[in-house]
């Protein structure tokens, strides 16, 4: 230590006296130093580095400060003091680095820093290659869409259930952040299928070409679940008293038509479109609601054609079913061929024979 000591001599009288200039030019010799053997120091010597670069930090330009906070940060012994205290700085310039790569940074450390710092230093935090859940917790808390859709695609991030549910919450309206959880190997996978639910088609889409060969199964079997969910939703117990009430008003006085029911449709009036479906039918509600729960769209396109609705109709109600998410484009494709394809007759021969039956089978 025989040069450190030469070199802490040295500091002395430049503190006193010495310039701005001379004292960056003994920071750099300092920490050249502590590099050039940081692996051969005990505990003892790195403390003696802390305490002499600690004395120099307070008297050294923002860009000296910023140097040697790129130099100590992936050093796995750098002195813990200057490192928490370059961890703390205004400057995201100096903080960025440490906050990014020291693994001298406790969780603790983070999470402090978090709390109080500003984005920029939040983001360097998201960058690091191993973040404990109660780090992100903070993370997701007080981060704005950049550190936020950073941290999703650090592989090396863990989540807490609460900090997965805020993301994919957020996911909703953020199509980007949607993609980064999307390929997300460790997502759970039922937050991974609500997600894909009420992601739009280009995203699926995105998430099909940018997905890596060992989470294409996952995704797929994901996205294949979406129908299933619609279906279950669809399923779930209705009341039409009150809809049968508009219904019954409606007609009596002379506003059941097309228009009204492609108005219950665009609207998300289900128990008032089922309702109002079946009367121009003359069918049972219950009917016309079987035929709605069906996950394909045969059944609900035959009531359609039978009482002779056109096709914007019938693609309004088609939509309501996903609403608020949209239909696969592929699925409106085919529900419009088969729509085109159907005659009025053949409808209606087909509605008449599921009257007399008394049920709509499930496969249409």
């Amino acid at each position: 230590m025989s040069q450190a000591a030469s070199v802490i001599d040295e500091l002395e009288h430049v503190l006193a006296a010495g310039s701005s200039d001379r004292r960056t030019e003994i920071l750099r010799r300092v920490t050249d130093l502590f590099l050039g053997n940081a692996a051969g120091f005990d505990r003892e010597q790195v403390g003696l580095f802390d305490d002499v670069l600690a004395h120099l930090i307070h008297q050294v330009e923002t860009k000296a400060l910023a140097e040697l906070g790129t130099k100590l940060a992936p050093i796995e012994n750098a002195p813990s003091g200057i490192i928490r205290s370059l961890a703390r700085h205004d400057e995201i310039v100096v903080a960025g680095p440490v906050l990014a790569q020291s693994p001298q940074l406790t969780d603790g450390d983070l999470i402090e820093i978090a709390a109080a710092k500003g984005q920029d230093h939040l983001g360097a935090i998201s960058e690091r290659a191993r973040l404990a859940s109660a780090v992100t917790d903070i993370l997701i808390q007080r981060g704005d869409t950049t550190v936020v859709r950073k941290l999703s695609q650090n592989q090396g991030a863990a989540f807490s259930d609460r900090g997965y549910v805020t993301l994919a919450t957020r996911a909703e309206t953020d199509e980007t952040l949607a993609e980064n959880l999307g390929v997300r190997l460790d997502m759970p996978p039922e937050l991974l299928r609500n997600l894909m639910v009420k992601a739009t088609e280009t995203v699926r889409a995105r998430l099909r070409a940018v997905t890596p060969p060992e989470g294409q199964a996952a995704i797929q079997h994901v996205l294949d679940s979406v129908s299933d969910w619609v279906l279950r939703k669809a399923a779930s117990p209705r009341d039409f008293g009150r809809a049968t009430a508009v219904i019954d008003k409606m007609q009596s006085d002379g506003r059941l038509n097309e228009l009204a029911i492609a108005g219950f449709a665009h609207a998300g009036q289900h128990e008032e479109l089922i309702a109002g479906l079946a009367r121009l039918c003359a069918a049972p509600i219950d009917l016309i609601e079987r035929l709605m729960q069906n996950p394909r769209h045969d059944g609900v396109l035959v009531a359609c054609k039978a009482a002779e609705f056109r096709w914007p109709t019938f693609n309004a109600i088609v939509k309501s079913r996903f609403a608020p998410h949209e239909v696969p484009a592929g699925d409106l494709t085919q529900a419009r061929a088969d729509f085109l394809k159907l005659s009025v007759a053949t409808a209606r021969r087909m509605f008449r024979f599921w009257l007399v039956r008394g049920v709509a089978k499930a496969d249409g």
